[in-house]
């Protein structure tokens, strides 16, 4: 019988494991080359996974809810003009029997491995990811029962565990002589204040529910982004700086271009490829913004990829990111960041148009406000925002002296992490963008 065997497609070079939300084919159903059989959700993005060849779904191998290792198979299709007959239960094909003894070996060892001595009575399943890493942090498996999961069925995702660890890092537990700093410092602590007393826990208040109310479950984004912005705000001390762009020579530049632009490539050119390249000349000038803390290191980025806020229809936000945006001209940028945010809007992104942002940029202005203040996309250091642009009047120098004029006015706003952005460089580099955005070329050719 000639088969093939669809296995969970790889997303991205951080992406080991995802999750089967629905199955679109069934079993018996004919699939026709590239068409969809099956929706998947990883801790990124929603995809939808075709099938390379057409014929015959035989055989589901993982339920609707399952997480499923990258590279696993997940179905068995009998190709057009082979038996559409299922595979007998007693006597699967070598290659799926290989497969499906290899994953359980796989899941056996990392709980063998994760598992204390102590007995453990919970019913979770955990990912082989999940269980690494509770390893790799010495989180026993009765520690393990007690993180709260948001997956499927309360299931603990990479997300879930992480934010659990540093949570915890964040606590203060029993000194340890490792450090003499450390132990310098619970001598001097006065009598009065235990030196372990743990620090308070910042759980959230209960809700009480008054009369009319309606309870809306936060759909799998919104955890997801709930749970990072949590996160950030624990691992980066934001700061935040303001200043007031006059852009009135890019709201000129812009209208004069837009028709052209539009009649020549069949599409509109809008703020956001302007404010991207501007952003990316002062990264160049100021390089230590495009980095990254890895524990007490400084990693400094090579490549300058944007990443990019656009709103779907949801009301979720994705922040799809260009890749070595100093390498392309304003056109470059325009096809690019047109490209992303319809395919953004229409759930069409893969896995690494998300992943790999150095920098932020986000439009408050959309919804029009004169200015926000962000918090940072980890493992960044520093998003930029955009308020809304708006006509006021304003003090120009002249050689004739001062006058009063009509310009075109917006605010930008930069949160960074304190922890290596100071307000010098924080403040230059801000500075420095809307520079960029004042100085705009009137005559520049598009």
């Amino acid at each position: 019988m000639s088969e093939f065997q669809l296995v969970m497609p790889k997303m991205g070079e951080s992406i080991a494991e995802a999750t089967i939300i629905r199955w679109v084919k069934n079993e018996g159903d004919t699939i026709a080359a590239d068409e969809t059989v099956l929706e998947i959700a990883t801790d990124k993005v929603d995809s939808e996974v075709p099938s390379p060849k057409g014929g015959k779904l035989v055989k589901l191998l993982f339920k609707e809810g399952d997480v499923v290792p990258v590279g696993a198979t997940i179905a068995i299709i009998a190709l057009e003009g082979g038996s559409a007959s299922a595979p007998a239960p007693s006597a699967p094909a070598p290659e799926i029997k290989t497969a499906v003894v290899e994953a359980e070996k796989t899941v056996a060892a990392a709980i063998t491995a994760t598992a204390k001595p102590a007995t453990n009575g919970g019913a979770r399943f955990y990912s082989p990811l999940v269980l690494n890493i509770a390893k790799e942090e010495n989180i026993s498996m009765a520690e393990l029962e007690q993180v709260e999961g948001t997956g499927s069925e309360g299931r603990v995702t990479k997300r879930d565990i992480l934010a659990y660890v540093q949570q915890k890092g964040n606590q203060v537990n029993t000194p340890t002589p490792v450090a003499t700093s450390v132990a310098a410092e619970v001598k001097t602590t006065p009598a009065s204040t235990p030196a372990t007393s743990p620090a308070p826990s910042h759980q959230a208040p209960k809700v009480a529910l008054m009369p009319g109310d309606e309870i809306i479950e936060m759909d799998r984004m919104r955890k997801l982004i709930a749970d990072h912005m949590v996160m950030s705000k624990h691992v980066s001390p934001h700061v935040t700086s303001f200043v007031e762009a006059d852009v009135t020579n890019m709201v000129k530049w812009r209208d004069k271009a837009k028709k052209v632009y539009e009649k020549r490539e069949g599409e509109k050119i809008t703020f956001t490829p302007m404010f991207v390249e501007c952003v990316v000349k002062a990264i160049k000038d100021y390089p230590m913004i495009n980095v990254a803390v890895d524990g007490q290191n400084i990693v400094k980025r090579k490549s300058i990829n944007v990443g990019m806020a656009a709103a779907l229809p949801s009301g979720n936000l994705i922040v799809p990111v260009i890749k070595n945006a100093d390498n392309m001209n304003l056109i470059g940028l325009t096809k690019t960041v047109n490209d992303l945010a319809n395919r953004a809007r229409s759930n069409k992104l893969a896995p690494d148009e998300i992943q790999g942002g150095t920098f932020t940029l986000t439009n408050v202005g959309g919804f029009g406000n004169v200015m926000g203040t962000p918090i940072i996309n980890q493992p960044q250091v520093a998003i930029m925002a955009t308020g809304t642009i708006k006509k006021k009047p304003a003090v120009i120098e002249t050689e004739m002296g001062d006058v009063i004029a009509i310009r075109h006015i917006m605010f930008l706003s930069l949160s960074y992490d304190h922890r290596v952005v100071d307000g010098s460089l924080g403040g230059s580099f801000l500075r420095k963008v809307a520079d960029y955005m004042e100085n705009w070329d009137i005559n520049r050719e598009i």
